[in-house]
């Protein structure tokens, strides 16, 4: 079997997914081309798993300063280029098209009549799930913007849809807990404003991940630039994550039994409807606005109880493939939870 596999790259998530992913295809023998878009090439990092991918431009959601720009959104979208790339994608060749919500691959299955299965986050908000500030645009963006024949959509719960478990990608390590150690991964906020924020905060050590970070360590605070592995031994070590409403970040966090506290990136739909069903699931603390005092009560406050224990998702969905079956996903569904 061959697969064109596409990623949407604006948030490393979506990669993580596709890196749990290609190590079940690669041992399964399928051989797989990747294709990513939505940033540009010199802010991809550890990429090697993926061999020679491709890159696109695709589409992206322009933030500052923890906010969604729309303007700048719509302004610095290329419709005719994207239009361009997908009337130019030849997919012939493949046996199947996946995408996690790549609109790119996705829209160039659908002209050429290639079969396209969507497997990701955001195929979850297609079902009646817990959604805040839900509108007639975010319907059709999640509905359009990637259009899949048939869809896996990921969550942690399944509210009694057709949804899947996460797809989780941590290392296999054993690694010793550090007490009162904090992972940061705020990547849509003013960075030298979280720093000011955990300053104060001497009692914890906190890592922050973050665009336009580099190397250093100030007291108790140690900041790192984008890095995969440096990441994940992080995220094992922490004791609590304190992060956007992101979903693969929470998902691993989540499987580790974290202290989590989320940050929704105002005006994205998708992260505050994550944070609400974290809420409701009673899974983490949610804070819409980040405070020195705020921080300090959620670190200091009760943790939240969980005993998750996610299945290999990535594993059931590369045999569900081989079987060729993907009209047949409630069996999946119904296996995996």
């Amino acid at each position: 079997m061959r697969i064109l596999y596409g990623v949407q790259a604006t948030g490393n998530g979506h990669i993580s997914r596709a890196r749990a992913m290609e190590q079940q295809l690669r041992q399964a023998g399928v051989t797989v081309d990747f294709l990513f878009s939505g940033r540009p090439a010199e802010q991809f990092f550890d990429m090697q798993q993926f061999g020679r991918y491709q890159l696109r431009r695709g589409l992206t959601f322009i933030s500052q300063a923890g906010r969604v720009n729309y303007w700048q959104s719509a302004k610095q979208a290329s419709l005719r280029e994207l239009w361009r790339d997908i009337r130019s994608l030849d997919v012939s060749s493949y046996d199947l098209v996946l995408t996690d919500f790549e609109p790119v691959t996705a829209w160039a299955a659908q002209r050429q009549q290639k079969t396209c299965i969507g497997i990701g986050h955001q195929y979850a908000f297609l079902q009646p799930i817990p959604m805040e500030n839900a509108s007639l645009l975010s319907h059709n963006i999640f509905r359009h913007f990637a259009p899949a024949k048939f869809s896996l959509g990921l969550h942690w719960h399944h509210f009694n849809q057709p949804i899947l478990p996460p797809i989780i990608d941590l290392p296999k390590i054993q690694s010793t807990l550090v007490p009162k150690q904090v992972l940061v991964y705020l990547p849509f906020e003013d960075q030298q404003q979280v720093m000011r924020l955990l300053t104060p905060l001497t009692d914890f050590t906190f890592s922050i991940y973050g665009p336009g970070l580099t190397i250093g360590t100030y007291g108790h605070i140690r900041t790192q630039p984008p890095s995969l592995q440096a990441f994940k031994t992080d995220l094992l070590q922490s004791e609590a994550v304190l992060s956007n409403a992101g979903f693969e970040l929470i998902s691993e966090a989540l499987q580790l039994q974290k202290h989590i506290l989320v940050k929704p990136l105002q005006g994205q739909m998708e992260q505050q409807s994550n944070a609400l069903a974290l809420t409701q699931l009673k899974l983490a603390s949610r804070a819409n606005t980040l405070s020195t005092k705020i921080i300090a009560e959620w670190l200091n406050g009760p943790r939240v109880a969980n005993n998750i224990q996610y299945p290999n998702v990535a594993a059931a969905i590369c045999d569900w493939l081989l079987q060729d079956t993907p009209d047949q996903a409630q069996r999946l569904v119904k296996a995996l939870w």
